[in-house]
């Protein structure tokens, strides 16, 4: 598909378009429905295009994104949430590692043991363990096909080389 030729189209039924949510996919009409689907990451969409939306349907929050013409445009929801989701995952990451590292520093090992590296090494530990947890939400709530998503990266690489 030629991303020239839906520059400042209307959003209908017989065009394909970038995917919103894989940003490497193409999505396009089902066969006789009136639905759309990503060819890479294979989320449905239903279309409003009156509004110029799509809401993906197969997942548990309706995320929504309106076509501009040119590119798709996320519609935020509820920014009290947002910023409540925000905070709880900064505390998640922060009070955790706040904590192991002040036990590391008001605790600290003895300077000729063998393990004195320990606690600095604990402290990134939970530091990277916390983050990742919420990395891998964030991936589970926009339901990213990681696996599909590196095995284009690796394609596009051998391609190339």
């Amino acid at each position: 598909m030629s991303h020239s030729s839906q520059s400042r189209t209307s959003l209908n039924y017989y065009g394909a378009y970038h995917c919103p949510v894989c940003r490497h996919g193409e999505i396009a009409t089902l066969p006789l429905m009136e639905a759309f689907a990503c060819n890479f990451c294979r989320h449905i969409f239903t279309a409003n295009l009156d509004k110029q939306a799509i809401t993906i349907a197969d997942s548990q929050v309706p995320l929504t994104w309106y076509w501009t013409g040119e590119s798709w445009q996320g519609i935020r929801s509820s920014q009290r949430i947002q910023w409540g989701y925000r905070f709880f995952a900064l505390a998640f990451v922060i009070l955790p590692t706040t904590i192991v590292g002040l036990g590391a520093y008001l605790f600290p090992p003895l300077p000729d043991s063998p393990l004195c590296w320990f606690p600095y090494f604990w402290v990134g530990f939970t530091f990277l363990a916390h983050l990742g947890c919420i990395v891998w939400l964030i991936l589970e709530y926009y339901q990213f096909p990681m696996a599909l998503y590196f095995e284009a990266l690796r394609d596009n690489f051998v391609s190339r080389g």
